[in-house]
């Protein structure tokens, strides 16, 4: 394991002390609040147990960076604590590679962590800075502002489904769809650099984790607000409708399916042509904040239909 974390990128220079230690020592930048998330991933729930150990690496450090870019934020520093029944039944340098491209790929560095002995999981504390009064919250979405999504959605919950039942799908022909829909499930990108260019537009933001609908919920009832949205504009990619071109199906993968990890953000609509031009990928208006209270969803056919607003229960079913 002293070797894995060897090999993985080096220490940014606001890290006094890094692994080793009996804590880490880091460094903020002067002036900046510090921003910190953590959650934690479990095979079978939040990964299928027959994934690839990179992928595995990749998605426990991306999943929670995404949670910094929710809130404008730039990732700095992570700590990573995983369990496992057996350490020598897990591939530690594919892991450890999937851990690294992250860190690579977002900039940041792994500080500290433990491993021990339990249930296959891996629970992930990451940490970023971010100027005071600029953080994107929850609470901000006001009465007119428009709904806006970056990047496709959807993808995800499909690629789950092509996973699980790979052969319902085995069109030679949709091989390069099957592909990019798994990778969108396995290899979720964090919006850092939209996150971060919406701070001063946006008036509320949320990742898409655990699906659009219990996401924009969360923004609306910590904003006392209602939404309209129209599931004619949700984005979606040519892989998703390649594989589903039931309207209805891929409406529901697009509204209620998690794991995509784009942002939905509320700002006012004057603000909208300033934010498209700032971030790196599409942002595409889905809707409208209205007052009140509820999420309302508009089909293809233009029928207004209520939907229940509830987020993932990670208890459900439970006594």
């Amino acid at each position: 394991m002293r070797q894995l974390l060897a090999d993985l990128p080096g220490l940014r220079d606001d890290v006094v002390l890094g692994p080793g230690d009996d804590a880490a020592l880091l460094q903020p930048p002067p002036g900046d609040q510090l921003a910190m998330t953590t959650d934690t991933l479990i095979a079978g729930r939040h990964f299928p147990d027959d994934a690839d150990p990179a992928s595995v690496g990749w998605k426990s450090v991306a999943v929670n960076i995404s949670d910094l870019a929710a809130m404008g934020a730039r990732p700095a520093w992570i700590t990573m604590t995983v369990s496992t029944p057996d350490a020598r039944g897990i591939d530690w340098r594919a892991f450890m590679s999937g851990v690294a491209r992250a860190l690579q790929a977002y900039g940041v560095s792994l500080v500290g962590g433990d491993l021990t002995r339990g249930p296959w999981a891996i629970t992930v504390c990451a940490l970023g800075f971010i100027r005071p009064g600029q953080a994107l919250r929850r609470d901000g979405a006001r009465p007119g502002d428009v709904i806006a999504v970056t990047g496709t959605l959807g993808d995800a919950a499909l690629g789950l489904s092509v996973w699980q039942s790979p052969h319902a799908m085995d069109d030679p022909a949709d091989a390069p769809a099957r592909d990019f829909l798994t990778r969108r499930l396995h290899w979720p990108e964090a919006r850092v650099q939209a996150g971060v260019a919406l701070t001063g537009l946006a008036t509320a933001a949320a990742d898409v984790s655990d699906g659009l609908a219990a996401d924009l919920g969360h923004i609306l009832t910590a904003s006392g607000v209602g939404a309209e949205v129209d599931a004619a504009c949700l984005p979606r990619s040519p892989a998703l409708s390649r594989l589903c071109r039931d309207t209805g199906a891929r409406q529901r993968f697009q509204l209620s399916g998690g794991d995509d990890y784009e942002l939905c953000v509320t700002l006012p609509e004057e603000r909208l042509a300033e934010a498209v031009e700032r971030v790196d990928v599409p942002l595409t208006v889905i809707g409208r904040v209205t007052r009140g209270s509820g999420l309302r969803v508009r089909d293809g056919q233009g029928a207004l239909i209520e939907l229940e607003r509830a987020g993932y229960d990670h208890f459900a079913g439970s006594d």
